[in-house]
């Protein structure tokens, strides 16, 4: 736990620390902080890719789960950027603005990039368990574990994929303006990427807990989770469609997280 704390945190939050500072200094430039969201993938690659190029170069479990992070964070930041090019700031971060008052540039270090580089830090948590271990291949019922986290992985990775897809394609249609999207898998929860996002962690952290302090990986999927369910994710969102008609009819029928299958 020692080679956790006093080693890969510190380095890890260099890492964060430099990609959030370098997108905070952006963020103002152009008056968009939700830049912020593109830094979200960018910075786990970082730090995993920093980590990596410390370790030998074999097929192992840290290749494998920097593998998984890099596909993860690479198609989320790209995804994010195309989405969010040449256009205003997200709402949620314009509501920030009105609270921050004159208070602009501090506020944004402070609630947007240092909050959030702080919870990267966190949940982080399995890579730091499995760069710590010393373990390479498990057997018996460890490597059946490690098996459906990565199943729980691929998963939770296509439900969100699968879900921004469907949702940039509804979107990019004039006729659909203003509309509420309940085709593909929106059909069966009306956060399909929020979902998928909090399965290919959870199918990180069982990846990881067969390694020596694996039970601390359980810190990442718990943070983003609750974040997701209760925070920043659904309700955030879908306080944008308050009074929403067409909104509320879909929230009748669909399950706002956990997809209804039949």
């Amino acid at each position: 736990m020692n080679e956790i704390f006093l080693h890969l945190m510190p380095k890890a939050a260099i890492m964060i620390g430099f990609v959030m500072f370098a997108f905070f200094l952006e963020a103002q430039r152009i008056k968009n902080n939700s830049i912020v969201d593109i830094a979200w993938g960018l910075g786990f690659i970082g730090v995993v890719l920093k980590f990596w190029a410390a370790v030998s170069w074999t097929f192992s479990p840290q290749l494998l789960i920097t593998a998984m992070i890099c596909i993860w964070g690479t198609r989320l930041s790209v995804y994010i950027g195309g989405r969010n090019k040449g256009k205003p700031e997200d709402f949620r971060y314009q509501n920030f603005r009105k609270k921050w008052g004159k208070h602009q540039v501090l506020g944004a270090f402070l609630q947007v990039f240092v909050l959030q580089g702080f919870i990267m830090w966190w949940v982080l948590m399995p890579i730091y368990v499995i760069f710590a271990g010393t373990e390479t291949w498990f057997s018996g019922w460890k490597i059946s574990v490690q098996i459906v986290g990565i199943v729980l992985f691929i998963v939770g990775f296509l439900f969100e994929a699968i879900g921004d897809y469907q949702m940039k394609k509804f979107k990019s249609s004039p006729e659909n303006k203003g509309k509420i999207m309940t085709s593909g898998l929106w059909k069966y929860t009306r956060h399909p990427n929020y979902f998928g996002e909090c399965v290919l962690w959870w199918g990180m952290a069982l990846f990881a807990l067969p390694f020596e302090n694996g039970w601390l990986a359980l810190i990442a999927p718990i943070i983003m989770t609750y974040l997701l369910t209760k925070v920043s994710g659904v309700p955030m969102l879908e306080e944008k469609y308050a009074g929403n008609p067409e909104f509320e009819q879909y929230a009748k029928n669909t399950p706002a997280f956990f997809p209804k299958l039949f």
